[in-house]
């Protein structure tokens, strides 16, 4: 039961929440991801991508179908708690807030190395202030500037589409697909990519802020994840004519090195500028899902029950947004944090989990649990083909989630 007086203001339509779904997702996998990704995979690079959009695909089914239900802010981690248990629940905010607030570091640190690479730390801290004052402001403005930050960034993309296919240096031959890295080397890359399609969740964290949930989010959620593929396959497929498997997977900067060898180097630091802006992008959306999460904890007093305070006048988790908003500026200022999307990847597929599971109590009818089990054992396989490191920080962050909610367990008790 959400406290008397601390409810949020639902404002947001199927075209706002659209926006934030494609906020989170348009960032950080188009200019990061693709290249370690080609690494792992090889010419099983689209493989790959089909993949990890197969297995977001059946989650976010799950979460739309979820989210209908249970229209409040805290996403699995309501689901799980209403359907699972409390322990599943708070499992789940446990893997995103963990998971998400370590990528937010990840995503401040990407715009500091394409704004101004000597001083990636110090924009990395400036970025995360301003975009957590603008979050402070109210959920309209951080969905204005979201909507900015989209229409910037899909401009980019398309540019280099057009400029990489239309090129002499594309070649279709580079196409191929095969398994030049191996099945598991398919399935590691589907596990990194998946961290590019697992913005959509922030439509379902924002439940409380939509106007019509039980219509809103089961058609926000599904139309974002479909526009995000779209966007992901053809730069994917036009990045891929240029520079081919082995080059994608030694780029540095992927999207600006296929641009210049595609022989139009002027439009590099636009691309740059264009990975810049997604970033922010994806930052200024994961600073909203996080604080949300948060939120929803602090209400169950799994957190600190005075970050669940709503502001009077903007009507935002205040506390919560500055709280998380300190944290990611600390870990961007001291912390280099470049392996964090391994990590941030397994413990969102670890969140997807509960999600499916909790999807597979809704309805008991066989065809109604087949995307929620195939989901479930998508979110598993790909958790454990990660990098060895990612899994076995992953275990261990939750292992000391599960020895924290052990612990409150027994100081309630008492």
């Amino acid at each position: 039961m959400t406290p008397a007086g601390s409810e949020l203001r639902r404002t947001l339509g199927v075209g706002d929440a659209v926006v934030v779904g494609l906020g989170s997702m348009i960032g950080a996998g188009i200019f990061a991801a693709l290249a370690p990704a080609a690494g792992a995979a090889g010419s099983g690079l689209l493989l790959a991508l089909a993949g990890a959009a197969v297995v977001a695909y059946c989650n976010a089914l799950s979460s739309a179908r979820l989210a209908a239900r249970y229209p409040a802010s805290g996403g699995t981690y309501v689901y799980g708690r209403e359907r699972l248990g409390e322990f599943w629940g708070y499992l789940a905010g446990w893997s995103f807030i963990v998971g998400k607030t370590a990528s937010c570091a990840a995503m401040a640190l990407t715009v500091g190395a394409y704004v101004w690479p000597e001083q990636a730390h110090t924009v990395a801290v400036a970025a995360v202030v301003a975009l957590t004052a603008v979050n402070y402001g109210g959920i309209q403005k951080s969905a204005w500037l979201t909507r900015v930050i989209v229409a910037v960034v899909l401009a980019v993309l398309a540019s280099v589409v057009v400029v990489c296919l239309g090129s002499g240096r594309s070649d279709s031959g580079r196409l191929d697909i095969g398994l030049s890295g191996g099945a598991g080397g398919v399935l590691q890359a589907a596990g990194l990519l998946f961290f590019a399609f697992a913005g959509y969740a922030r439509i379902a964290t924002l439940g409380e802020e939509v106007r019509d949930p039980r219509r809103t989010i089961p058609r926000a959620i599904p139309l974002a994840l479909g526009l995000a593929l779209a966007v992901y396959g053809c730069v994917a497929v036009a990045v891929l004519s240029v520079l081919g498997p082995v080059g994608l997977g030694q780029a540095t900067a992927p999207l600006a090195d296929a641009v210049r060898a595609a022989g139009l180097p002027g439009l590099v630091p636009v691309v740059r500028a264009g990975a810049a802006v997604a970033a922010l992008g994806s930052l200024l959306a994961l600073i909203l899902g996080v604080s949300r999460t948060t939120l929803a904890m602090a209400r169950d007093r799994h957190l600190p029950q005075a970050l669940a305070a709503v502001h009077p006048r903007f009507q935002v988790p205040h506390r919560a947004e500055l709280a998380v908003g300190a944290v990611v500026a600390v870990l961007a200022a001291t912390v280099d944090v470049r392996g964090a999307i391994g990590f941030s990847s397994f413990g969102v597929l670890a969140y997807y989990a509960v999600a499916n599971a909790s999807a597979w109590t809704l309805d008991p009818s066989r065809l109604s649990r087949v995307v929620p089990a195939l989901g479930l054992l998508g979110c598993v396989v790909l958790a454990f083909s990660l990098p060895a490191v990612s899994v076995v920080v992953g275990v261990g962050v939750l292992a000391v989630g599960v020895v924290a909610y052990g612990v409150r367990g027994q100081q309630v008790s008492r």
